[in-house]
């Protein structure tokens, strides 16, 4: 009895010895079990709630309660636009004199800019043309390639002037930029010089000012962004070393550049060196477009820049605020204008917007839902805004600021009827002015750099946007099955194998071996994923080559890279006695594919989250559904024939010519297909640096390649 009584107690104390499985465990085996339902669950939900995106978008608020915008009375009157009248049509008339030298424009800039008693000086640069270089690829802004080909003539000039603070100490600067091309001189950059100058001249003569402003003209004949970049270079990160071009040196003393300021230098109102203000708090590019709207006069705003980086949304804001409120202008930003008219976002608005009248209807404090028109102009905002941000390109010559941290935006002002009447243009000079008049008066209020709001954010309209905690939920939902399916691979493979106890030793060794080699395709693949995007620069070298003869060449040498780097260091020649095993053991190979794709999406996220939105969406259904063509053909179901025929659609959609014409279709004025566009694209992407291109080259493309190799694996 009592032998019987320590058995049970044995027993009981044995069991209770057992250590008890964690619920987040528990979790884990229950997605990893199902992952297949777990995995369409989460795709269609991030699908889902990105189309949310624009429902869930919040009004725009300023956050920092320093700036307090349209608090002050407008001081920019008539007299201020009838002196930037004056000064629109002397620029003009210059057009028209026919002994009149290019360099004339900027000695007039030069002298209405010293009449005001602003400090005055010309900046020489010479055009830098961006070519891809992988060692330069992430190195500083200050790694523009200068032209070779340079010389004594084919420099630009910026002209700059600097207003002194009365109320500052000199370490804080507001900029002004305004484009002008001084080989020829348009209606709408005229105006929108007078526009600076009006306010220039204003802010000359006020007390209030606590920051020094700076006006850049910036000299756009090589380029918008190339002239404001070429200063920010100098200004911030100043080079005294030569380099090897043609140099002011090597010039004549007597040139053009010399010849502008000769009438200033006498009067002593010229500096020659490089004048400098305080640290930038925020910049503001000025232009306006010859060709404006015929309902209104509108304000375009452009803020993207390298990378996906975006403005302070507080920047955004007030100008928004003040060109709404005080000015009475139209804002707009960026549309994909070919989804405004696309019938399934009409359909989905409906749907929304029904939804919403059915939450309200049972409970009024349940505000989901927008009218259908308002959620299609966001979504096409928003499909912008993201497809932008994920190119990584600026949108205007804004993005040069960025690079060094400066908050900048470009405004464009359209006119509603053509400038050339006079009193039109007062008035538009009037409301244009006294809008960058109330934006700089509130960033003259800050005492520190914009920091309230937000960085990281998604328009949906001038006054709407989705910031990053509302952003994020779609991309995680869209990448959460990729660790589950990779985990339940790992698990199936490892669990198919025999348990015979005879060849236990050789089946763990051969499991070792199995995932080691699968590791070695995937590596090997995204090494030539690495040689395909280091090609263009050799490319480049070649000389006399279109850019369609550049693309067959690109692709020709890939598919030789891809075949010698396999026969090198992927070809199984150590496992030849086990190639049967090895062709039934795609999955292995799927489940490190499926790894390297979610550390890819992951790490692009944090350097462009738009990037890693739009890669998600098309690599991600490739990688769940991918499985060898020939099981699917074998088993002759409905089940597995859809899925290969899905397979063989995303295979041809993915590729990523594929993937960039119809997203130029889906997102871009399209009038027709040309060879050399992707190339162009390209170039496009790496003249800028931007992060766009190695995802593309380094995540995008092996993994597709991967995936086509498991369709097409011989199980």
């Amino acid at each position: 009895m009592d032998q019987n009584r320590r058995e049970v107690m044995g027993a009981n104390e044995n069991s209770s010895a057992k250590p008890r499985v964690r619920p987040i465990v528990r979790l884990g085996i229950f997605l990893i079990s199902h992952s297949n339902i777990v995995s369409l669950v989460c795709f269609l939900a991030g699908v889902v709630a990105l189309l949310l995106l624009p429902v869930l978008a919040k009004n725009t608020y300023i956050s920092e309660n320093a700036l307090m915008p349209g608090s002050a009375y407008n001081m920019l009157s008539t007299h201020h636009v009838s002196d930037a009248n004056k000064f629109i049509k002397d620029l003009t008339d210059l057009e028209f004199t026919s002994m009149a030298s290019p360099i004339e424009s900027q000695k007039l800039i030069a002298r209405y800019m010293s009449a005001l008693d602003a400090e005055v000086t010309f900046h020489k640069f010479y055009p830098q043309f961006s070519q891809f270089h992988p060692l330069h690829f992430f190195t500083s802004p200050d790694s523009g390639i200068i032209s070779k080909n340079g010389t004594c003539s084919s420099f630009g000039v910026n002209t700059i002037g600097i207003i002194r603070a009365p109320r500052g100490d000199g370490k804080e600067a507001i900029v002004l930029v305004t484009p002008y091309n001084r080989s020829k001189v348009g209606l709408g950059e005229a105006v929108s010089l007078g526009i600076a100058y009006s306010v220039f001249s204003l802010l000359s003569r006020v007390t209030w000012l606590a920051k020094d402003v700076i006006w850049l003209v910036a000299d756009s004949q090589y380029g918008e962004y190339s002239a404001v970049a070429a200063w920010l270079r100098e200004y911030q990160a100043p080079v005294f070393h030569k380099v090897d071009v043609v140099t002011s040196e090597a010039c004549n003393e007597s040139s053009t550049f010399n010849e502008l300021g000769q009438g200033l230098y006498l009067d002593g109102k010229l500096n020659g060196d490089f004048r400098r203000a305080g640290t930038m708090a925020a910049a503001l590019v000025i232009k306006v477009a010859e060709q404006g709207d015929r309902y209104e006069d509108s304000l375009n705003i452009y803020a993207e820049a390298t990378n996906g980086q975006m403005p302070n949304l507080d920047l955004i804001n007030i100008v928004n605020y003040m060109a709404v409120h005080k000015q009475g202008l139209r804002i707009e930003v960026k549309k994909m204008w070919s989804l405004l008219d696309s019938w399934w976002l009409n359909t989905l608005g409906v749907i929304f917007e029904s939804l919403g009248k059915i939450a309200r209807s049972l409970n009024p404090q349940w505000k989901f839902g927008i009218p259908a028109s308002e959620y299609v102009e966001g979504a096409a905002t928003l499909a912008s805004s993201l497809y932008y941000q994920g190119l990584g390109v600026p949108t205007g010559p804004h993005g040069a600021f960025r690079d060094y941290q400066v908050d900048a935006i470009t405004l464009e002002i359209s006119p509603k009827v053509s400038l050339t009447k006079l009193y039109r243009r007062n008035e538009f000079i009037l409301r244009g002015g006294r809008l960058i008049e109330g934006v700089i008066r509130s960033i003259n209020n800050l005492l520190e750099k914009f920091h309230q709001s937000f960085f990281l954010y998604l328009l949906t309209s001038p006054g709407k946007f989705v910031s990053v905690g509302v952003y994020m939920i779609p991309f995680a939902l869209l990448v959460a099955p990729l660790p589950i399916v990779a985990a339940y691979l790992h698990a199936n493979a490892s669990n198919s194998n025999p348990q015979n106890p005879s060849t236990l030793e050789v089946d763990g060794s051969h499991k070792s071996w199995e995932w080691l080699n699968s590791a070695r395709k995937v590596l090997v693949i995204h090494l030539w994923g690495v040689v395909v995007s280091l090609l263009p620069f050799f490319l480049r070298q070649l000389p006399n080559t279109t850019l369609t003869m550049n693309f067959v060449l690109w692709g020709f040498l890939s598919i030789l890279s891809l075949l010698i780097l396999y026969l090198i260091l992927g070809c199984p020649i150590a496992e030849a006695s086990a190639s049967q095993l090895e062709k039934n053991k795609w999955a292995s190979l799927k489940s490190v594919t499926i790894s390297t794709a979610f550390i890819g999406l992951s790490l692009m996220s944090v350097i462009n989250f738009a990037t890693a939105e739009i890669g998600a969406l098309l690599i991600v259904p490739i990688c769940l559904l991918a499985r060898p063509l020939k099981l699917d053909i074998q088993a002759r179901s409905w089940r597995t024939l859809l899925r290969a025929s899905f397979n063989i659609a995303l295979g041809f959609v993915v590729f990523p010519p594929v993937a960039f014409v119809l997203l130029k279709v889906a997102f871009e004025d399209f009038y027709g297909i040309n060879v050399g566009d992707y190339w162009k694209w390209v170039e496009s992407l790496w003249a800028w640096n931007s992060a766009t291109y190695l995802y593309v080259g380094v995540v995008h493309l092996p993994c597709w390649a991967l995936c086509i190799y498991i369709l097409f694996h011989p199980c």
